[in-house]
């Protein structure tokens, strides 16, 4: 009979969507909440609450007892100090993985990002990477998750946000480079399945969408979908944007300079994830033309 799962994340987008995929699984799911975390919706769905912090390694061990996996989706993307990439990301994660070991844990999936390097300009992506390799020599059997994009936050924030508050979408360069973006809703349930999947061990698991896609192409999506034109114009990089956090405008810029398409299609095929295409995801999120 499966073991315990935790949690590291689950008050997140994603860790939230893990976590519930795998309690409507009818798994045992432990989450690690931080003090003040929005953590009760999870409770009420039957998680157990581990008090604990990934800068704290005493509570770790404890979160770890008697759990048979490990998942993670934590960063300090969205956080202020104290949470920082050498905290969260670097030493938080090391702390994770040595409190797994020590509790015997029989896998850990670690959520990292397609293009993590350690010799990346951008420090949150270098400390994927060392992560990464700091998991792989552990001795703990693994599964390291690498998606592209994710939909919801990058085509939402760039695309959805603007037209639900009635504004242009601003764009970087000239959108012309094509990337696989990929919705949560998929990478949560490529993790689940990876779970107690004896074909996921020790094995990297790199994620795109359906298809490549440029941002040109996303927003004739959009109007398609719509009915409607979308306002847009273009601004050269380094231009500050209004809405976006300046980590998220530099990043616009930087997709300018290469593309990234990856084909997921076997993958989904073999973990059984129908993937969802931008068309889909802008059904969800665009409001009707005109508004």
């Amino acid at each position: 009979m499966p073991r315990e799962v935790l949690v590291v994340g689950a008050t997140g987008t994603l860790g939230g969507m893990i976590s519930r995929r795998l309690l409507d699984q009818r798994r045992a799911v432990r989450i690690l909440a931080r003090g003040g975390s929005a953590y009760q919706p999870l409770e009420d769905a039957g998680a157990e609450v581990a008090k604990g912090d990934l800068k704290q390694r005493s509570s770790l061990d404890e979160a770890c007892k008697g759990v048979s996996t490990v998942v993670t989706t934590a960063n300090s993307a969205l956080r202020g100090p104290p949470d920082t990439v050498e905290s969260v990301d670097l030493a938080g994660n090391r702390n994770l993985i040595d409190a797994a070991r020590g509790a015997g844990v029989r896998q850990f999936v670690f959520v990292s990002a397609l293009g993590a390097d350690p010799q990346s300009p951008v420090p949150f992506m270098q400390a994927k990477a060392r992560t990464e390799a700091y998991l792989k020599e552990s001795g703990i059997p693994y599964t390291i998750v690498s998606p592209n994009l994710y939909m919801e936050v990058w085509i939402g924030m760039v695309v959805s946000a603007a037209l639900q508050a009635g504004r242009a979408v601003t764009l970087v360069g000239e959108g012309r480079r094509r990337h696989s973006f990929i919705s949560m809703q998929d990478v949560a349930k490529f993790v689940t399945a990876s779970i107690d999947n004896p074909a996921a061990m020790n094995r990297q698991l790199v994620l795109g969408g359906p298809q490549a896609v440029s941002w040109r192409e996303i927003l004739a999506t959009f109007e398609r979908v719509r009915g409607a034109r979308v306002t847009s114009h273009w601004v050269a990089p380094g231009t500050e944007i209004a809405g976006l956090p300046p980590v998220m405008v530099a990043m616009l810029g930087t997709l300018e300079t290469y593309d990234s398409p990856v084909e997921s299609d076997k993958l989904a095929k073999e973990y059984a994830v129908s993937l969802t295409s931008v068309e889909q995801f802008a059904r969800s999120a665009a409001p009707p033309g005109g508004k």
